[in-house]
């Protein structure tokens, strides 16, 4: 299941940030928070998140949860660090394979 859940986080980061010419995906703009734009990838990538601390163990569930609330932060424009968001995701699929890989 949290395998499922860590190929799935990578495919939406990578169609997220990343444009290919062959497929087209557009970039939904759902609505507006503080001025910054909430797209279906932010929402998408929210719920996959939740769902992944909802199925780690104890230590592992509360550096996600905060990870997930720095994310949240920094797509809000809260915390207004260049990239933040793209480096709190890529910090959570980094730790995921770790843990999935034995390195505890």
């Amino acid at each position: 299941m949290l395998e499922a859940l860590l190929v799935i986080l990578i495919i939406l980061w990578f169609a997220g940030y990343l444009r290919v010419d062959a497929f087209p995906i557009p970039d939904l703009v759902l609505f507006n928070i503080n001025g910054q734009p909430i797209t279906l990838w932010n929402i998408l990538i929210l719920l996959v998140i939740s769902s992944i601390i909802g199925v780690l163990p104890s230590p592992f569930r509360e550096v996600a949860g905060v990870f997930l609330i720095l994310w949240i932060l920094s797509v809000l424009g809260i915390l207004a660090f260049g990239g933040l968001s793209s480096m709190l995701v890529i910090a959570i699929i980094v730790g995921l394979v770790l843990y999935l890989v034995g390195f505890r």
